[in-house]
Order: structure tokens, then C-alpha cells, then sequence
């Protein structure tokens, strides 16, 4: 059975794939700046960024996909989890008892991939929130998009509160933030040490300590947005337009939100630009004015990738879609690939590669991710890590 006679028998429409597919281009985008170079200053270390070339590709991806990514791929799983519920109904079976043991799953493969590959890790972060997401599966459209937009603001105002902070730091107390900012270029030189010539356990135990100890910072930093954007999804669901690529709101998702979205991000990517490192307020600001943007961005990607589903798909849009089934899959290829790129104990590429070369090689890693993604749906109903969860979610049982 082919992918779309597969989509067709079990009601399931194109759009989301595809969306799926999308994110995962952006994410590895995003991703390479921390897994290429020192986390605590990415693209800001010195050699990272030569050229205007290098400029302009960093430009791109902070005003493109920066924020933009992850709240799609957070959408996606508020419309995994609305889909998993409707399987659920249809088969007259429980719920609760497969979606918590989805979200050990989740934990387990995020443990995983921190350990392994990635100490920017989401699944880990999916996973608690996922927790919460349970309490509003029975919550009407409209509770769900007002939610969202309580918990969104939340996010904003913390980003905001974050770059008030560095302000008055650097006005009122630069002794203090000058200490902080030698401890984060001893963070920086940590990094450099272990990922430029530390073996695989060096690497795996940097990357668990890395996260256990920011993972209270990346709640506060992605947390209120990702849950909100779980929300969005469980409530487009809940109203169909995710099914429905011709659907009225996508026209002026792409035609007025993504204009918007852009300019706000535009602005921040250049700010961010321009800012020394996460002690400059101009930096802070950059983030504030690219989270204020990323919902307005996301929506309108949806938009764009309605116009894409349209009508009888093409080879090309059926490739992608299909890779875009085993976003599982895909994300973690991506992470296995850039840790041997990276790390000393592969090809030792660690700050290296200036920005437009990594982010290249991102673009690349990512194309390769969803093909393979794709090739595997061919000849398998599910990718191979889709397979174990799905294994471990049903326990034998359908």
C-alpha cells in the first residue's frame, strides 16, 4: 500500500506531514549554531562569523526559523496527541494507558539523544509537558486557543523580563555581569576542550550535566511557548482546518500574518546580530522581538504549506510528506549525524566550520534526515523509531 492509499484508509490528510517535514528542515537549521560551536555563544565566538557570507546565513536562520521551528514542531505534537485521543475513540479503547506510557517513551528516547547527541534535546521537554497537556484533552476550541494565548504572553513576558534583567545588569551592576560573562567563556572553553578532543564518554557526561543544570532555564525559555503551541495544534484539530488545507484561515495566515511575522523576526535577527552575546541587551532584545514574531511566522508557515497541500500531490510533495511521517526518526538521525560531524571521537569538526558552512551542512543533514525518513516509509508502515514506540505505547495491543 502506498503512502496516500495508507493517508486515504485512515482518513489522514497531507498537510500535517508536510508540516512535519518542514519543521525538521528548520530545527536542524537552528541546531547546528549550538552543536557546530560552544553553546553559550554560538555564532558570537570569535572565528564563528568571518565573512558578510557567514553574516547574512546567520541573519537568515534568526529571522527565518529561530523560535519558528520548534513552535511548529510543538504544534504538530498537539495535533499528534488530538489524533492519538480520535484512534483511541474509534477503537473503543483507553486512552490515558497508551499516552502515558507514549510519553515514558518520549522520555526514555530523550535521555537518549542528550546523552548521545544533543544536549538541546525537546522530547525530555515534550515529555513533562506532555504531562500537563493531559489535563485539557476533554477542553472546548475555544478554551484551548485562549489558553495558548495566556501561556504565549507568559513566554514573551518572561524573554522580556530576562533582557530587563541583562539591561539593568550591564547599567547597574557591570562588575557582576562582567564575572558572568568570564564564567560563560569558561563554559565556552569547556566545550571546546571536550567536543574538540574528549572521547564519547567525556562528551555524554558534558551533555547530561549541560542539561540537568539549564533544564530549569530551558522550561523558562521554551517551555511556556512549546505548551502553548501544543494547545494551538489540539485546537485546529478540534476545529478541522489542519485537515483541511482550503481551509479560509491559511489565505490570510500567508498572506497577512507571515509578512508580519517576518518583519517583527527580521528585526530581532538583526539585533541579535549586532549584540555581543546573551550579556548584551541588544541580544535580549533580538530574542524578545523573535519570540514576539514566531506565532505570527508559524502561522503563516502553516499558510504557505496549505497552499502546498493543495490539490493531487506531486512526487516531490509526496516524498517529503512521507519523510515527514518519521519525524521521530528524522530528528534523532539528525542528532547521531551532528555529534560524529562535530565531536572529536568522529570527525572532529568542532568550531571549525564558520556559520554559513555549518548552517549548510545543517540544510544538508536535514535533506538527508527526511530522505531517509521517506525511502525507509516505503518499504516499512513506520519508521524504526516510531516502531519501538509504538511497540512499547500499545504493548502488543491494537
Amino acid at each position: 500500500m502506498t503512502y496516500l492509499e495508507e493517508s486515504q484508509a485512515a482518513g489522514r490528510e497531507i498537510f500535517p506531514d508536510l508540516a512535519r517535514a518542514w519543521a525538521l528542515f528548520g530545527i536542524a537549521l537552528v541546531n547546528v549554531g549550538v552543536l557546530a560551536w560552544p553553546m553559550m555563544s554560538s555564532y558570537h565566538y570569535e572565528g564563528a562569523a568571518p565573512t558578510s557570507l557567514d553574516t547574512a546565513a546567520w541573519f537568515g536562520v534568526n529571522a527565518l526559523f529561530l523560535m519558528k521551528s520548534y513552535s511548529l514542531f510543538s504544534f504538530m505534537f498537539g495535533v499528534g496527541f488530538a489524533y492519538q485521543m480520535q484512534s483511541a475513540a474509534r477503537r473503543g479503547v483507553a486512552f490515558s494507558g497508551r499516552y502515558w506510557r507514549r510519553i515514558i517513551g518520549l522520555l526514555a528516547f530523550g535521555a537518549l539523544n542528550i546523552a548521545c547527541f544533543f544536549f538541546g534535546d525537546i522530547l525530555v521537554v515534550y515529555a513533562v509537558l506532555g504531562t500537563i497537556l493531559f489535563l485539557f484533552r476533554n477542553a472546548s476550541q475555544k478554551t484551548l486557543i485562549v489558553w495558548g494565548c495566556i501561556i504565549y504572553g507568559i513566554q514573551i513576558l518572561v524573554i522580556g523580563l530576562m533582557a530587563l534583567m541583562v539591561y539593568l545588569g550591564v547599567t547597574f551592576a557591570p562588575a557582576e555581569m562582567a564575572k558572568t560573562a568570564a564564567e560563560f567563556a569558561v563554559e565556552d572553553s569547556r566545550a571546546i576542550e571536550v567536543f574538540g578532543s574528549g572521547s564519547f564518554l567525556d562528551a555524554a557526561a558534558y551533555r547530561t550535566s549541560e542539561y540537568v543544570s539549564g533544564f530549569p532555564f530551558i522550561l523558562m525559555f521554551q517551555g511556556f511557548g512549546a505548551f502553548a503551541f501544543f494547545l494551538f495544534g489540539l485546537a485546529a484539530v478540534r476545529s478541522g482546518v489542519i485537515a483541511r488545507a482550503s481551509a479560509p484561515i491559511w489565505k490570510p495566515a500567508r498572506r497577512y500574518a507571515l509578512p508580519l511575522g517576518m518583519l517583527i523576526s527580521g528585526s530581532g535577527g538583526w539585533l541579535m546580530l549586532v549584540g555581543t552575546g546573551m550579556m548584551d541587551p541588544l541580544m535580549m532584545l533580538g530574542m524578545l522581538l523573535v519570540a514576539i514574531g514566531s506565532p505570527f511566522s508559524t502561522f503563516g508557515y502553516l499558510g504557505v504549506i496549505a497552499k502546498w497541500a493543495e490539490g493531487q500531490p506531486g512526487p516531490i510533495t509526496v516524498f517529503f510528506a512521507r519523510g515527514g511521517t518519521s519525524s521521530l526518526t528524522a530528528y534523532l538521525l539528525q542528532g547521531l549525524i551532528f555529534s560524529l560531524l562535530f565531536s572529536a571521537y568522529g570527525f572532529g569538526l568542532f568550531a571549525t566550520l564558520p556559520a554559513a558552512q555549518s548552517i549548510g551542512v545543517a540544510f544538508l543533514v536535514a535533506l538527508f534526515s527526511v530522505t531517509f525518513a521517506s525511502l525507509w516509509r516505503m518499504r516499512f508502515q513506520r519508521g524504526p523509531m516510531e516502531m519501538i514506540l509504538r511497540n512499547w505505547t500499545y504493548l502488543g495491543a491494537r
